[in-house]
């Protein structure tokens, strides 16, 4: 039987459609360029990166957007013979503040050209957009940067409840502002979905945060205004009672119902792995999907409980995972990588039919411009490795492989200069609780010519190796993920493995990727 996740690696916060036999699942993105990603199935079980649509300035422009920020849980959905795309851009991610900005855009299309994007508002994010009978309802969940005791919910008063207002491309917003859901005592609440059925509007919302008390919340109500009642058991899918789950962190999803008839719930979750400081979801937060029954008017897992299964009542096949090698013959960058922040890829990248020209930038602890090109960890453990022409003129360039999570949190192997001779920089930064400080963990001779650098993930340790053989120290992994480090800033994204170049100088020099390879079926 097919397995969960059905999008491994780096896939959060599920919006859950269907056009026809033809599922859509679009996922958060956060300061990876282009923004949001699209999947797409007709069987619910092998699914298609289709497209990423917020690929231009005037849709997404990240540069200086902090660690987890930038995009934030889109909704995808389909009316009018079109598909709308909501989805916020967070500026601010520490303090009493967010600077949420929500838009709207749209395309006939999946993977053709999205609208220039309407400005929606900024009074909270995760906002989605419900059709209803010719009109469109706006809904987010408000954010409250007051002090305490000023919430909606006394669970945690900056997630101030759900609010609706209708919306127009013409008007924008307008008519009443309603207050429509304040959450349950697990608060936290975000993510708000609304459908229609049998006379009911219903409310799925996520609470609990992003960690382990994650979970999928359901109400419903005769009018959409409200008021809303709460599931009789609070949560339809959670795996925070189950600690023992092999799939934690359920939570944030979408209703569909099947062009058969059947029921479906997406969900986030995460596959822990112990690591030297307790369990750690090397993968990030993915993507799940649960059948789901109804009963009572109310929405339930099917065969009850509360903890979706690991498998997929469905007797299909899923494609069985391959080895992924590029050697950047085509025109474009292959899909499954992406770039931090910068809605200018030309000035970090070109693809000169033989190689991934790399044009190096800024330092990895940049909130700008960095030339990092890189893919999602799909499984704990996993081998990558890189080929490069390179040269650096000084210590001041490098370029080099890197296991990256956030600009506090990677590991990198790095060809570069000392004392005039080529050679092997292994550095990290070590967690939040280093600012930005890096630890090197020595030099070693580079030979002449092109270099291969590659890495070993096992779980929570990783080395890095120099033409096949080992170098350096054993280092830790589980620092790229969620979990790692001391959790001053907010981590809720998941582990990337890529190549990275900057020059210090400001000049712009390039280095070439001849080569690529990603294979996680150790």
């Amino acid at each position: 039987m097919p397995q969960n996740p059905i999008l491994r690696g780096f896939n959060p916060d599920p919006s859950f459609c269907r056009v026809g036999e033809d599922y859509y699942i679009a996922t958060s993105t956060f300061e990876w360029y282009p923004g949001v990603q699209i999947h797409r199935s007709r069987d619910l079980v092998n699914w298609r990166l289709v497209a990423r649509p917020l690929n231009r300035a005037v849709l997404l422009d990240m540069r200086g957007n902090p660690d987890s920020c930038g995009v934030w849980a889109p909704c995808l959905s389909h009316a009018d013979g079109r598909f709308w795309l909501v989805y916020t851009d967070v500026k601010r991610l520490d303090g009493n503040f967010k600077d949420a900005h929500n838009y709207i855009t749209t395309c006939e299309t999946i993977d053709g050209d999205w609208s220039d994007p309407w400005y929606v508002s900024a009074s909270g994010f995760d906002p989605s957009l419900f059709h209803d009978d010719g009109r469109k309802w706006f809904v987010n969940m408000r954010w409250n940067h007051r002090w305490q005791g000023t919430g909606a919910n006394p669970a945690n008063d900056r997630f101030d409840g759900i609010e609706l207002q209708e919306w127009s491309p013409e008007r924008g917003l307008f008519g009443p502002k309603h207050d429509i859901y304040a959450g349950t005592d697990l608060g936290l609440t975000e993510a708000p979905h609304l459908f229609r059925r049998d006379g009911w509007y219903y409310l799925t919302t996520a609470e609990g945060g992003t960690g382990y008390d994650h979970a999928v919340t359901l109400a419903r109500s005769r009018a959409i205004e409200g008021p809303y009642e709460t599931h009789p058991e609070k949560h339809v899918i959670t795996a925070r009672f189950a600690p023992g789950n092999p799939m934690q962190r359920m939570g944030h999803g979408q209703y569909v119902e099947g062009h058969d008839g059947r029921h479906w719930h997406s969900f986030l979750c995460g596959r822990p792995v112990q690591g030297p400081r307790g369990p750690f979801c090397a993968t990030g937060r993915e993507t799940g999907l649960a059948e789901v029954e109804w009963r009572d008017g109310w929405l339930w897992l099917k065969g009850d409980g509360q903890v979706a299964p690991t498998h997929l009542p469905l007797e299909l096949s899923q494609a069985p995972r391959a080895a992924i090698c590029h050697d950047f013959s085509g025109p474009d960058l292959p899909p499954e990588f992406q770039w931090l922040r910068t809605p200018d890829g030309a000035r970090l990248f070109t693809m000169t039919g033989t190689c991934l020209r790399l044009t190096a930038r800024e330092s990895l602890g940049s909130w700008f411009e960095q030339s990092l090109i890189a893919r999602r960890q799909e499984e704990a453990s996993y081998t990558a490795s890189a080929i490069f022409h390179a040269d650096p003129p000084t210590w001041q360039q490098a370029v080099g492989l890197t296991t990256y999570y956030n600009r506090h949190k990677f590991h990198a192997a790095l060809i570069t200069r000392d004392g005039g001779a080529r050679v092997i920089s292994l550095v990290s930064c070590l967690g939040d609780w280093q600012g930005e400080a890096l630890t090197f963990h020595g030099v070693h001779p580079c030979p002449e010519g092109d270099i291969t650098l590659g890495v070993k993930v096992a779980g929570a340790t990783q080395r890095f190796s120099l033409n096949g053989t080992p170098i350096g120290p054993e280092l830790d992994a589980s620092l790229i993920s969620d979990e790692g480090g001391k959790g001053e800033h907010a981590s809720f994204t998941g582990a990337f493995v890529g190549v990275v170049a900057h020059d210090l100088t400001g000049q712009g020099w390039q280095a070439d990727v001849l080569r690529f390879e990603y294979d996680d079926r150790i």
